[in-house]
């Protein structure tokens, strides 16, 4: 029997050794610092998180005149991430953060992400907050608000969408009367948002957009503002939650409407410059949001494992029949993909930040709407197959499948949805630079292993295609979604066939991979040039 890698220990080889973090870092941050730091994040998940996440999901977050309860479990296993010092592990040390580069904070979120997605919505959001603060505020800003943010005394929350702007944000009608002093006044509603309102902490810093008086129209009039839940003086600002969501999951996190009634606010960065901030946090949201699909096949994978072993058919256990042997195989080597892609795009910004590498950072903007849409998309597969794995247990609670199938399926819709990661990765990334760093990642891929040969040069000739059909933005976007899950598949099977070059305990999982799932490239290929049948659909030329 092959012995399988846990999640933690694929971590901590594709920080050590994929990607040499260590070396990237002078070794001031050694493989076995590394490797004890996420030892406790993997203890403080399981023995906290996960051990409250099913009572959490049955009991749900809770609104009654304007206050937002959350599960009772969860007061105390906030309290322990905050003393843990979890929150602030890659925060500015200016600011009372460790200091630690990005991807260990991204390591940590998975192994929390876990054990309980809805918890770790709240310090997700506060940590990118704190990245749009700490690039676009001013010095005073930081200075008030970012000491709290980065322990998680305080958190963040992040306003983008309105009843009539949801992925459209040129429709934003929240409005910003300026007060004087540089302070200015909000009026609006924002739906939609997580950890809009809770009982976790005393304050939490609302990022906003919304739009001046002599803004212009569209994108180009909105700018950023941070209101706090409670001012300076100690008075109550003018927002309240207005309601929360009855979902399909991720019960325990409050999604939040929020009514901005007069609350005072600072305005972040430029006016009218605030997608250009709220970017920040968005990219950084997004490749997070990513990063929960992974963790959702990482908690799926555990379970139908543990149930596969047990559970006797046959006069054998079911993980013996090769049905069955083949979802284990499909959901275990499609999360370690995710888990290494979403390492590549983290290592990115370690090196951007680190070495201040402008080539680092046109990798990560061509790898994040890959990485966001692809690990989500996998991760609702993977869930899915974990209750096929369980059969009638996993269509029922008591198992937990239910639950991972519950929660995984909206991040393929939040931070953007998946169809709109495709239209970016093809008419942002590709088109931007006629698809000079596309071209340059399919190059690398195609040099690391013969079998990744005919998948790369499918990829380049849809690339070619995709390059061919500027000009026709309705076709490129009708075979966006299959050009990016196609590449999603390419850049799996990279990762996987790269880790069993390092390690042979990768080998009999990344040759299933090349064998068995990276064909389902050709497959999403053979839709591309074949955009004039959606077309047709809609009576597009």
């Amino acid at each position: 029997m092959t012995q399988h890698t846990t999640p933690t220990e694929d971590l901590v080889f594709g920080l050590t050794r994929l990607f040499d973090l260590p070396g990237l870092t002078g070794g001031s941050l050694g493989t076995d610092d590394i490797a004890a730091i996420l030892g406790e994040a993997e203890k403080f998940s399981r023995e906290v998180l996960f051990a409250g996440s099913r009572e959490a999901d049955k009991h749900g977050a809770k609104y009654e005149n304007g206050v937002v309860r959350l599960p009772p479990g969860y007061q105390a296993a906030y309290k322990g991430w905050v003393e843990a010092g979890w929150q602030g592990i890659s925060g500015p040390e200016e600011y009372g953060g460790q200091g630690l580069p990005p991807s260990m904070w991204v390591a940590v979120q998975e192994l929390a992400g876990a054990a309980d997605m809805a918890f770790m919505l709240c310090p997700l959001l506060t940590g990118g907050a704190i990245e749009a603060l700490t690039r676009f505020g001013t010095e005073d800003q930081k200075q008030r608000w970012l000491p709290k943010m980065v322990t998680g005394e305080w958190t963040g929350s992040m306003n983008l969408t309105e009843p009539q702007a949801g992925s459209d944000l040129s429709l934003v009608r929240s409005r910003a009367e300026p007060l004087g002093d540089g302070k200015y006044a909000l009026h609006g509603q924002k739906i939609f948002i997580t950890f809009g309102e809770h009982d976790l902490t005393p304050n939490t810093i609302h990022l906003v957009l919304a739009r001046l008086p002599d803004a212009p129209p569209g994108t180009r009039g909105i700018s950023l503002f941070a209101a706090p839940k409670v001012l300076e003086n100690g008075q109550r600002n003018a927002v309240r939650c207005g309601g929360i969501e009855h979902k399909l999951g991720i019960h325990a996190s409050p999604t939040c409407v929020m009514l901005f009634e007069g609350a005072e606010a600072e305005m972040i960065g430029e006016p009218n410059k605030g997608l250009n901030a709220m970017f920040a946090m968005m990219n950084d949201a997004r490749l997070n949001v990513g990063l929960q699909g992974v963790a959702q096949g990482a908690r799926a994978v555990e379970l139908a494992e543990a149930y596969a072993a047990q559970r006797m058919q046959g006069g054998q256990p079911i993980s013996r029949h090769p049905d069955v042997a083949r979802m284990l195989a499909e959901m275990r080597a499609i999360t370690l993909a995710g888990r290494l892609m979403v390492l590549e795009a983290a290592h990115c910004i370690d090196q951007g930040r680190i070495n201040h590498d402008n080539k680092a950072e046109s990798r990560l903007a061509l790898l994040i709407p890959i990485v966001k849409a692809w690990c989500t998309d996998r991760g609702v597969e993977v869930a899915s197959l974990g209750v096929q794995v369980h059969g009638g247990m996993g269509f029922v609670e008591d198992t937990g499948a239910a639950q991972i199938m519950r929660d995984a399926r909206i991040a393929p819709i939040y931070e953007g949805t998946n169809g709109i990661q495709a239209i970016d990765l093809v008419q942002r990334k590709l088109f931007r630079d006629n698809g000079t760093e596309m071209r340059a990642l399919l190059a690398e891929i195609r040099a690391t292993d013969p079998a990744l040969h005919a998948a790369t040069d499918s990829v380049a000739a849809a690339t070619d295609w995709m390059l061919a059909n500027a000009a026709r933005p309705d076709a490129a976007q009708a075979s966006a979604v299959a050009y990016l899950d196609a590449a999603g598949w390419l850049l799996g099977g990279w990762e996987l066939a790269r880790a069993a070059k390092l390690d042979d305990r990768y080998a009999p999982l990344a040759s299933f991979y090349l064998r068995r799932l990276l064909p389902r490239a050709a497959a999403r290929l053979a839709e591309i040039e074949a955009a004039d049948a959606v077309l047709d659909l809609l009576g597009v030329a």
